[in-house]
């Protein structure tokens, strides 16, 4: 379901602004622009959708307009063309005080600085919003703790700012937009001021989050491993201008042109990568129901030296070996179930990034089973499979 629709959006900066913008609309240049006019281009014809519960990272180099961007998707600036949507509302159209009601409820906001109240204690810093907007005092204490508790500072209520470490502080500035539980949270370069070690916990805090809170996100980063990481989808800046939409792995597989091909050449894709994206369909697999001789069977037919365990609805229960079938047989049993093994510590999520994955399977005498939520079998992970996928995506090995 599409919660924000950007139609054509553009923003100019100076006073002969429809000059400006009917220059622009003919490709007259940034440079070009400023020298006739006096004005600076900040978007240029921004048309996108994001979908409701989505995180969706803007980023590009400095000056490339992605702030800007995400000023004009709350109005604190005032696009100079183009539509804002929000939930089949055009937030262009809105009066001032339509305005402010509007973000009061839809709109929680983060930003790079903390910009937290020395003078208020940390509880206090966090139900801000929820104050000014005349709430109940018990219903800003309650909804404050409740804030402070999901971003791992409960017991912190008292304390002040200046008692906070960095990323403590940050914390408190994401409790402050969380307490009013609005719909879409706007986080313009939240983490750029931490130190490398606290921003990596404020980057997995929030992924963790957005299970918890499912709230729709806009994230701004000039940092491209930030916007791999934390992103559903990724809109690269250059200039003003949108230059490619997609999902963190279509960014780097299929960079739209140079600029993106050159943006993106040194990342790593093991930190990209998924389970889901190098796994092979297992056809090495039988039933609960069968017997040892059945797997020692089908272990030979296929060339393997052991097979996996499924029931008839697909869910995983192990794997069996040809060593420990053939002992079942020389036994005389009759089913499978005293030889499998359930290698728990094999069972990854289609989600698990291949970088956590490989080091697992380069220890294991097994491959890798990928289960979903209900541990139905979704496919397998073996050493090859983890280099065909990243061959046929352009790693060198």
């Amino acid at each position: 379901m599409v919660k924000i629709k950007v139609e054509n959006v553009y923003k100019i900066f100076g006073s002969n602004i429809k000059t400006a913008l009917k220059m622009l609309k003919e490709g007259d240049t940034k440079n070009a622009i400023l020298e006739k006019t006096g004005c600076a281009v900040g978007v240029v014809n921004a048309s996108f959708e994001i979908y409701d519960r989505e995180t969706l990272v803007i980023m590009g180099l400095s000056g490339s307009g992605k702030s800007t961007l995400l000023r004009c998707i709350n109005r604190l600036y005032e696009p100079s063309s183009g539509k804002i949507i929000i939930d089949n509302i055009d937030v262009t159209s809105l009066s001032e005080e339509e305005l402010r009601k509007f973000r009061q409820h839809k709109f929680g906001m983060v930003f790079q600085q903390f910009a937290l109240f020395p003078n208020k204690t940390v509880l206090e810093n966090a139900y801000f919003g929820l104050e000014i907007s005349k709430t109940d005092k018990a219903i800003c204490v309650e909804k404050g703790l409740e804030a402070l508790d999901l971003v791992g500072l409960k017991g912190w209520a008292d304390y002040y700012p200046s008692q906070l470490s960095g990323g403590m502080q940050q914390r408190v500035g994401l409790a402050r937009a969380l307490a009013v539980n609005p719909d879409i949270l706007l986080m313009d370069e939240a983490f750029s001021a931490l130190d490398p070690l606290i921003r990596t916990e404020m980057q997995d805090e929030l992924l963790s989050l957005e299970d918890k809170v499912k709230k729709t996100i806009i994230f701004i980063t000039h940092d491209l491993n930030e916007a791999l990481k934390i992103g559903d989808r990724i809109i690269l800046m250059k200039d003003g201008k949108i230059v490619q939409i997609g999902t963190p792995e279509e960014i780097l597989t299929n960079p739209a042109t140079e600029y993106v091909e050159k943006f993106v050449e040194n990342v790593d894709l093991t930190r990209v990568l998924t389970a889901k994206d190098v796994m092979i369909k297992c056809s090495s697999i039988i039933y609960g129901k069968d017997g040892p001789k059945t797997a020692l069977h089908t272990m030979k037919e296929k060339g393997i030296s052991s097979i996996f365990v499924v029931d008839k609805s697909k869910l995983f229960k192990g794997v069996v070996s040809a060593e420990r079938a053939k002992q079942a047989v020389d036994r005389g049993e009759k089913d499978l179930q005293n030889i499998i093994e359930e290698i728990t510590e094999l069972q990854v999520p289609p989600d698990a990034p291949l970088q956590e994955i490989m080091p697992v399977i380069a220890d294991s005498r097994y491959p890798l089973v990928v289960i979903d939520e209900s541990s139905r079998m979704l496919g397998m992970i073996a050493r090859g499979s983890v280099i065909a996928g990243l061959v046929e995506r352009g790693v060198s090995q």
